[in-house]
């Protein structure tokens, strides 16, 4: 069976993460590309798209055009929401780039479309895929960590400002590193705890480095009158059982301590933390230890071992989800709160208030 993909958005998250990966996949067949900038949904079916694949500037047009399986969804922020609705709306399937939406309310109405409609609805947290998170996760799932009741979701850069496209553009996207890679350490402490209910939320979000003129930056120096954007930001997230939760994220701080989308636990058997590869710890026989996992299995003359492209894996198991008709991992319900939680930060740091969830 060969399903009918479109693409709409060919930026770089589509030519760095999504085509490549899809193109590995012989269940697909990539027969649509939309971009509001032409050339770019040209030169992306130019490259991935089958012999009778077509390109667009208007995705209404596309989705009136082609008789699509499914859809990815890779725009800013801001639109994520009408087009995925539209989507499902016309019997697609959709993979949305995170975060899921701008807002929760958004967030909210591509959920209710899901459910109206009966159409899969995944959401582009691809860092669940990695083998480390594969293997967390089972560790948490069967309870080696016990009760977790305190985690950290880490995304630090020290000097990594994205400058291209609409990244500082708080109009566009909705805020800078909390929503951008804030989501997925959350995504990421949220699915290892397995706990969605937020209690209340306290956040600050910081300006204090995107007036700088000149910068250091990992992608050239910022304009800082186009940086409308938090430059880091940090919160408190409290769960009904009690949980607690600590989030940071930056694109420029001024700190050595750098992880990005990483995870810290601690259960009431163990902890575990992904800081410099993965480590289990805990206490056994009145003795404190700590286990060092081994991913990659290595040993072999000319085999360095089986590669971790979470994109491919990501992709892999979403056409999976389609094609047995089974619940895709990543779950709209679950991003729906990460949203949720995110929104919450920027409130709480806008108010100087603590936001509190409806139990």
């Amino acid at each position: 069976m060969s399903l009918k993909v479109g693409i709409i958005g060919c930026g770089g998250i589509a030519t760095g993460k999504h085509l490549p990966a899809l193109a590995k996949i012989k269940e697909v067949e990539l027969v649509a590309f939309c971009d509001v900038i032409l050339e770019r949904a040209e030169k992306s079916c130019e490259e991935y798209g089958s012999e009778e694949a077509k390109v667009f500037s208007d995705y209404q047009e596309m989705l009136a055009a082609c008789d699509l399986d499914l859809v990815h969804v890779l725009t800013p922020n801001s639109s994520h929401a009408e087009i995925s609705i539209a989507a499902m709306e016309v019997g697609c399937h959709v993979m949305c780039e995170k975060p899921m939406a701008k807002t929760s309310v958004e967030a909210k109405k591509m959920l209710a479309a899901a459910k109206k409609t009966g159409k899969k609805l995944t959401i582009g947290y691809q860092n669940r895929f990695r083998k480390d998170s594969q293997y967390l996760h089972t560790v948490c799932s069967e309870g080696e960590l016990g009760d977790i009741y305190f985690g950290k979701a880490h995304a630090i850069r020290r000097r990594a400002v994205p400058t291209w496209g609409v990244f500082l553009d708080e109009e566009a996207q909705g805020g800078g590193p909390l929503i951008d890679i804030g989501t997925h350490a959350l995504d990421l402490t949220l699915w290892m705890m397995n706990n969605y209910k937020p209690k209340f939320v306290v956040g600050t979000a910081y300006r204090k480095l995107a007036e700088m003129e000149n910068a250091a930056n990992a992608w050239g120096s910022w304009d800082p009158k186009e940086y409308k954007v938090e430059d880091s930001a940090f919160g408190f997230i409290t769960m009904e059982n009690g949980a607690t939760i600590f989030l940071e994220a930056s694109w420029a701080l001024n700190s050595l301590d750098v992880k990005e989308a990483k995870t810290t636990l601690c259960g009431t058997k163990a902890g575990a933390d992904m800081n410099d590869g993965l480590t289990i710890n805990g206490e056994d026989h009145s003795t404190l230890y700590e286990k060092k996992i081994e991913l990659e299995p290595g040993g072999v003359d000319f085999y360095d071992g089986a590669s971790d492209d979470p994109a491919y894996n990501e992709a892999r198991a979403w056409i999976d989800a389609i094609l047995n008709d089974t619940e895709p991992l990543v779950k709209p319900e679950q991003a729906l709160v990460v949203t949720e939680i995110l929104e919450a930060m920027y409130q709480s740091s806008a108010s100087g208030e603590p936001v509190y969830f409806e139990q």
